[in-house]
C-alpha cells in the first residue's frame, strides 16, 4: 500500500495490517519486559517522564510539560544526557520547576530500565532520533520525538517498525499540526473552497549564522572525559573529538540536513497535513555557503521543489540565513488563495478569492484590509485570537501538541497529531531534499520498493 493510500481518518483501522505493504520482520520485534507492564496508566494516574537529551531544545520540552503539568497530572522523574554538565543542570532545572528531585542518567539504557518511567521526550542529535526512538518503544516506554525523525531512509524505517511492533504511544515534534490556526487551515483545504491546488510555497527566513556560535560557553566548558564521544556517534564513522560538532551538529553533513531537517521538516509536515498527502513524488534542490562562509558543510542558503503527482500540485520550499524579510505560506487554488504573514507557524491568515481579480503588485496591506472590510476577502480567525489580527509567529513550546499525545497517552490511541507516519513522511521528503542538493540532481521516490532513486 502506498503512502498517498493512507487516509488519516482510517489511521487506527489500517495500523494493525502495516501502512505500506512492506513485511515487518519478527525478529525485530522485541518483547517487552515484564517491569513494562507494571504501571498500565489509568486515566487519573500520573504519567512519569524522562528527558533523553539535555540541551536547548529539551528545555523547551520541560517548558511544554510544565505548562500541562498541573491540569494532566504529569510528573518528571529523571534526566540523561551523556554530558555530566547537562545532566546536573537539567536536574537542578527541573526541581526548580516541577519541585522534585530527579534521577541522573548518562546512559539511555539505564534510564529505561525504571519501572515508574513512563514516557520519554527525545532532544538529541538529529541523526541521533531514530535509533533512540526505536530504543525508547522496544523498552516499553511512550515516546515524544524531535523533528527531523530521521536523516536516514533506514533508520526511518527502523523507527516506523520498532513504533508499528510496539504498543507504545509516539508523537513526532512537528508541533503545529496541534496548533488550532493550522487544524483550520486544514479543514479550509479540505472544504474545497480553493477549487484545485497546484502549488504550495513557503518562505522562512533568518539572518545570523544559524547554528554556528563561536562563542558559545558550551564548546570552551565541554571535555571529553566529562562524556562519551563513541557513544555520542551511535555508529557513524569515527573522528576525533569535537566539541563543534558535538554542539552544532547541524551544520555538519554527517549529523544533519541543516535547514532541510531542521525548517524544511517543519514546513513538509504541514504540506502534508494541509493536503492529506504524503512523500513527494520527486524533488530538486539547489543553494550554497552564501552568507555565513564560515565552519558550516550545510547551506545557509536553499530552496527545494517536489512534486505530488496524484494531487497533482507542486511544493516550493525555500530559507535563506542572509536576509530576513519576507516570510509566507501561500497555497495557491484555482479558486482562491490561502496566505500566512510569517514564517515557521504563523497562525495569520487570510483568504483571498479569484474572483476579486487582484492585479500583479497588489497592495498586500492596504488593498488586502479593505477587501477583508468590504468583505471580499476573508480574514482566517481562531478563539485564542478574537477578531484581532493574530501574530506572525508562535512559541515552538506548544501546549496544545503536548496534550495531545498525553490524551492519547491515556487513551492508547496510536494517532496522535504528529504520529510515527508523519515522520517517516517528513524524513523521505527532507533526506531526498538533502541528497537533490548534494547529489546536484532531480530524485524520486519509488514507492514500491521504498527506495530514493534517480529516475523511475
Amino acid at each position: 500500500m502506498s503512502e498517498n493510500d493512507l487516509n488519516r481518518r482510517s489511521f487506527l483501522g489500517k495500523t494493525a495490517i502495516g501502512m505500506t505493504g512492506a513485511t515487518l520482520a519478527t525478529s525485530a520485534v522485541s518483547a517487552m519486559s515484564a517491569s513494562s507492564y507494571n504501571r498500565i496508566i489509568g486515566s487519573n494516574d500520573r504519567i512519569n517522564i524522562g528527558f533523553l537529551g539535555c540541551g536547548s531544545r529539551s528545555k523547551g520540552h520541560q517548558n511544554m510539560v510544565k505548562l500541562s503539568a498541573k491540569d494532566k497530572n504529569l510528573g518528571v522523574v529523571a534526566v540523561c544526557d551523556l554530558w555530566t554538565v547537562n545532566r546536573e543542570k537539567t536536574a537542578a532545572r527541573c526541581k526548580d520547576l516541577f519541585g522534585a528531585e530527579v534521577q541522573k542518567f548518562k546512559y539511555s539504557e539505564d534510564m529505561l530500565k525504571m519501572p515508574e518511567l513512563d514516557a520519554v521526550m527525545i532532544a538529541t542529535g538529529d541523526f541521533q532520533h531514530a535509533k533512540l526512538l526505536a530504543e525508547v518503544v522496544k523498552a516499553g516506554k511512550d515516546c515524544y520525538c524531535e523533528k527531523p525523525m530521521s536523516i536516514s531512509v533506514d533508520e526511518a524505517k527502523l523507527a516506523r517498525e520498532a513504533v508499528l511492533n510496539s504498543k507504545q504511544v509516539a508523537q513526532m515534534g512537528s508541533q503545529w499540526v496541534s496548533d488550532p490556526m493550522q487544524i483550520k487551515i486544514r479543514d479550509f483545504v479540505r472544504s474545497g473552497k480553493l477549487g484545485q491546488i497546484t502549488k504550495i510555497e513557503q518562505v522562512w527566513n533568518d539572518n545570523g549564522p544559524r547554528w554556528h556560535d563561536p562563542k558559545d560557553p558550551d564548546i570552551a566548558a565541554i571535555r571529553e572525559s566529562d562524556t562519551d564521544w563513541k557513544r555520542w556517534l551511535l555508529g557513524k564513522p569515527y573522528v576525533p573529538f569535537d566539541p563543534y560538532k558535538y554542539f552544532e551538529f547541524r551544520i555538519f553533513r554527517e549529523y544533519s540536513g541543516g535547514i532541510t531537517s531542521q525548517w524544511m521538516s517543519h514546513g513538509i509536515s504541514l504540506v502534508h497535513f494541509y493536503t492529506d498527502t504524503a512523500i513527494p513524488d520527486s524533488m530538486v534542490a539547489n543553494g550554497g555557503i552564501f552568507g555565513w562562509p564560515d565552519m558550516r558543510q550545510n547551506p545557509d542558503t536553499f530552496q527545494a521543489l517536489a512534486t505530488y503527482d496524484d494531487a497533482k500540485f507542486m511544493y516550493s520550499y525555500t530559507s535563506n540565513y542572509a536576509s530576513k524579510f519576507g516570510d509566507y505560506t501561500c497555497i495557491r487554488g484555482k479558486e482562491g488563495t490561502l496566505y500566512a504573514h510569517g514564517g515557521e507557524g504563523c497562525p495569520r491568515w487570510f483568504f483571498i478569492p479569484e474572483h476579486l481579480d487582484l492585479p500583479a503588485g497588489f497592495d498586500f496591506y492596504e488593498g488586502l484590509k479593505e477587501a477583508v472590510k468590504s468583505g471580499k476577502a476573508e480574514m482566517i480567525t481562531h478563539q485564542d485570537y478574537g477578531m484581532k489580527l493574530p501574530p506572525v509567529g508562535l512559541d515552538d513550546d506548544s501546549k496544545y501538541h503536548l496534550d495531545n499525545w498525553v490524551d492519547c497517552m491515556r487513551s492508547r490511541n496510536p494517532n496522535t497529531n504528529g504520529n510515527i507516519h508523519t515522520g517517516f513522511w517528513h524524513s523521505i521528503g527532507t533526506i531526498m531534499a538533502t541528497q537533490s542538493y548534494r547529489e546536484g540532481k532531480k530524485l524520486y521516490w519509488d514507492r514500491e520498493k521504498e527506495l530514493i532513486v534517480d529516475h523511475l
